[in-house]
């Protein structure tokens, strides 16, 4: 092996350019050449490329938000969206994708991204590409994995969030509904809840009944608890029903809605010093609470 690449493509999470540099620094090590195609499977489609090396480009970046190579999140290289004579038409564009890879002799190509990049990488892979998939996505909902990178920041961010409406509810007497990302796996919002000390989770694979939810917090405030958390995942939905969250923030009924959308994202990795602290933290709290169910 003499040449790999590195494909970036999807939403933005924290750890993209960790993944990056450790790419880069092992390949390096056995002295093969690293390059970084530049925002995603568009870079792949245009055969646009730079090489990376851990003493230039590739340095300083370990701390760092985002993907020094960029990312693209509409680049569906099977589903292409092409203007031609002023019309929009979609085409399969892949085979120029292949032919640009062989030609540049890339031995493998590192696609890091979710459950649609990794689908594409697969389908260039039955095209005769290596391809070395990196799973990433914050609402960890890749297949066959058992955690993506950039989930751990994503649910230490929701925690820290949930730590500081848990305050302003107490102090307020509200009911604080905090919404996060998942539409169609709920591990922040469980995780977050479990670990900011969260009273209701609204996750997409179980439907809810609001009923049920109002029980809960009447209960609560019957026992002198003037106060509940709710995090709802974005995809959550009531029990024969499509919304998930409803009402404005102070709605006049004492219930405050707070949305955590791409904040979570544009964090730096959570192995950066502060977020490091927060990600143990969030760690050591639900190591805790299952320990303390598995004893009982």
């Amino acid at each position: 092996m003499k040449k790999v690449a590195i494909l970036a493509n999807g939403g933005d999470v924290s750890g993209f350019n960790a993944v990056i540099r450790g790419i880069v620094k092992t390949a390096e090590t056995h002295n093969i050449k690293c390059y970084g195609i530049i925002e995603g499977y568009k870079g792949l489609l245009e055969n646009n490329y730079i090489e990376l090396d851990s003493f230039t480009n590739a340095s300083g970046i370990l701390y760092k938000g985002g993907s020094i190579i960029g990312s693209s999140t509409n680049a569906n290289v099977f589903n292409y969206k092409v203007e031609e004579n002023g019309k929009i038409e979609y085409k399969d564009l892949s085979d120029i994708c292949v032919k640009n890879a062989k030609e540049d002799e890339f031995d493998c190509i590192f696609t890091l991204g979710g459950d649609g990049t990794q689908k594409s990488a697969r389908d260039l892979g039955l095209k005769g590409l290596n391809i070395i998939g990196v799973p990433k996505t914050i609402d960890n909902d890749v297949a066959c994995t058992d955690i993506t990178f950039g989930y751990n920041t994503a649910v230490s961010v929701a925690m820290e969030a949930l730590d500081r409406l848990h305050t302003t509810g107490e102090t307020h007497h509200r009911i604080m509904v905090l919404e996060v990302m998942g539409r169609y796996a709920g591990w922040i919002a469980l995780e977050s809840s479990i670990a900011g000390g969260g009273d209701v989770a609204l996750i997409p694979e179980v439907p809810f009944d609001l009923e049920k939810v109002a029980e809960k917090i009447k209960a609560r405030i019957a026992r002198g608890k003037k106060f509940s958390l709710v995090v709802v995942a974005e995809g959550a939905m009531p029990k024969g029903g499509e919304i998930t969250v409803q009402g404005t923030r102070d709605n006049g009924q004492g219930v405050d809605n707070t949305k955590l959308r791409r904040n979570r994202r544009k964090s730096s990795k959570s192995t950066s010093r502060a977020n490091r602290f927060r990600s143990k933290k969030h760690n050591t709290r639900l190591y805790a609470k299952r320990r303390n169910t598995y004893s009982i």
